[in-house]
């Protein structure tokens, strides 16, 4: 009888083992992120973690890329300047309080205020007036009309805050506090973030329990963590390393042209970069079909900077690049007033292959060229502060729209924050206007083609390549959904055991 008891405790204990065994999705960052707040973070990191922490209004559906309802469950626009949002009802933040108007009203409003220094209070720049009309109804309104608000709500940065947790914390860099399928569970500086399945989720609970974020700066490894099940999903795969992952039976590599473009671009604020003859004579001595062949599959070429995937593309903007010419380059050097210069790398992704190459490249032209390269975070850092002379970023174009890459990045509102060239074209400034405050998306076509091949003539940017959008992550995970613009999700997917 004794025995009879102990064999039926032992399976009850193994039933409630199997019960409550828990499944771990372990992601292989290259750095640390930045931060844990969608208002005050732009990079990559902090997004991963961020969109699954916290949600947006709307967002682009994986399947068909349109816009369509999360915490918003429909709008209205009773006319060009006036959007009303009626919000999803019994949505609670992971702190407990809910998710209403108010949220939604002071999530944006801390975007608006210059002393918040949002990276992306451009997506703002157009409101006038947010205003609360009841629980779950917010009326929008903008200064003229706004084409691309839609697609600018769908954001990471537009991702809805806990006031609470802002009034409790002060910003939610370390103290993250959403509604989305993930919370927060602990950062380790330099080691990894751990975030948790949101029991309380409002919508379709998330399958996997556990989301490890990895800091494992090196590729190599991050592959053979991979191999063995340590790793379950990296999204920065170096051309030598894929074709081992693609001949790997027990991993999945989801591929697709994406929007994200890498560039090389120019501090305005030094004289030297205001001579247009010496942007040409950088953007003449720099051939990057050598950068997109070194890539390999994980980069295509277009010298354009609205790249082929993203709205406002026109087939023909290349017709405005310069052309690859080292003897014209050293030509024109030779007329400015010349110096040596510094090109500015940061210590991740492909940048720094890249940067060796196009040391090489102004060197053949008689450029003199040294290289910095900079940890990402401090990277992030000095640019925005100006501190750099030539340097490479990119632009993940999370909206795939245009006048949102545009604006941000290189219209003189944005000095001072997101425009981390300092580049001001008063014309070109102009055309971006004008593709914002117009609701009909033929002439915002037109409007951002025009203004594309300005600022490829202008060598506000020199493009490098456009990035393949790359995913590689054990067959044991099923359901990741990969966007075009780089960014996945996970809060639909599942581990099979």
């Amino acid at each position: 009888m004794k025995r009879l008891v102990q064999l039926v405790a032992l399976t009850g204990f193994l039933a409630l083992s199997l019960a409550t065994a828990q499944t771990t999705f372990t992601y292989a960052a290259q750095a640390d992120a930045v931060g844990l707040s969608p208002v005050l973070t732009n990079d990559q990191v902090s997004s991963v973690a961020n969109r699954h922490i916290y949600e947006n209004l709307v967002r682009s559906d994986p399947d068909s890329g349109e816009l369509v309802p999360l915490l918003a469950e429909r709008w209205e626009t009773p006319d060009e300047n006036t959007w009303i949002f009626h919000l999803r009802e019994g949505v609670t933040f992971h702190d407990g309080t809910p998710f209403n108007a108010e949220a939604v009203r002071a999530t944006f409003e801390r975007i608006r205020d210059p002393e918040t220094a949002s990276p992306r209070a451009s997506i703002m720049a157009p409101v006038d007036q947010i205003e609360v009309v009841d629980e779950l109804t917010l009326r929008i309104t903008t200064n003229e009309p706004y084409g691309a608000f839609l697609a600018a709500l769908s954001h990471t940065n537009a991702a809805i805050e806990s006031p609470a947790a802002v009034e409790e914390y002060g910003d939610l860099m370390r103290n993250p506090v959403g509604t989305g399928p993930y919370r927060f569970e602990n950062w380790v500086s330099g080691d990894r973030i751990s975030l948790v399945a949101n029991d309380e989720y409002w919508g379709t609970p998330a399958q996997i329990d556990r989301f490890e974020i990895v800091v494992i700066p090196d590729a190599n490894t991050q592959i053979a963590l991979l191999e063995t099940g340590e790793v379950d999903l990296v999204d920065s795969l170096p051309p030598e390393l894929l074709a081992r992952v693609q001949q790997n039976p027990s991993m999945v590599v989801a591929t697709e042209q994406g929007t994200p473009v890498r560039f090389l671009s120019f501090n305005f604020n030094e004289p030297l970069w205001q001579d247009e003859r010496a942007r040409e004579a950088i953007a003449s001595a720099i051939n990057a079909e050598v950068i997109v062949n070194l890539l390999g599959e994980v980069a295509y070429g277009s010298c354009s900077i609205v790249g082929p995937e993203v709205f406002g593309y026109v087939e023909g903007a290349e017709e405005s690049c310069t052309p690859y010419n080292p003897e014209h380059a050293a030509e024109l050097w030779s007329q400015v007033d010349a110096r040596p210069v510094t090109l500015w790398v940061p210590n991740t992704e492909n940048y720094p292959r890249a940067a060796q190459i196009i040391q090489g490249q102004l060197s053949q032209a008689g450029i003199d060229v040294s290289l910095n390269t900079v940890e990402w975070g401090a990277y992030l850092s000095a640019t925005a502060n100006y501190e750099q002379d030539l340097f490479l970023l990119g632009w993940s174009n999370v909206t795939g729209d245009g006048s949102e890459l545009f604006y941000p990045n290189l219209h003189s509102d944005n000095i001072g924050s997101s425009n981390r060239s300092a580049h001001s074209n008063p014309e070109a400034a102009a055309l971006i206007d004008q593709s914002r405050e117009t609701t009909d998306q033929d002439e915002r076509e037109r409007l951002i083609d025009e203004a594309n091949r300005l600022m490829i003539a202008d060598h506000a940017w020199v493009t490098l390549f456009h990035e393949v959008v790359l995913v590689a992550h054990s067959d044991r995970v099923q359901g990741v959904d990969v966007m075009p613009n780089g960014d996945w999700f996970i809060s639909g997917a599942m581990i099979a055991e």
